[in-house]
């Protein structure tokens, strides 16, 4: 049997958190995301949009509360972010 590769809360937490994030247990994919931008810098912002663009360029599929997250929190923080910097 075959299964797709998936990506859910639990691993966009796992994720962040290994990246260094600090994102409290129990969190929602958007809450995580709320927590990894902010106090964005250069480096955490750099951090991110590798992140989203691995996701977003790997076959797996990215369940649409993460997808949904990504796209209401991280997506415009860093395109803020960088108009600013």
């Amino acid at each position: 049997m075959m299964h797709a590769d998936l990506i859910d809360q639990e691993d966009l937490l796992g994720l962040l958190l290994s990246l260094g994030f600090q994102v409290p247990n129990g969190s929602t994919a958007e809450q995580a995301c709320e927590c990894a931008v902010r106090g964005l810098n250069n480096e955490r912002a750099m951090i991110l949009r590798t992140m989203v663009k691995q996701m977003y360029t790997s076959s797996a599929t990215i369940l649409p509360a993460v997808r949904q997250a990504i796209d209401k929190q991280l997506l415009p923080a860093l395109a803020e972010y960088q108009q600013k910097a």
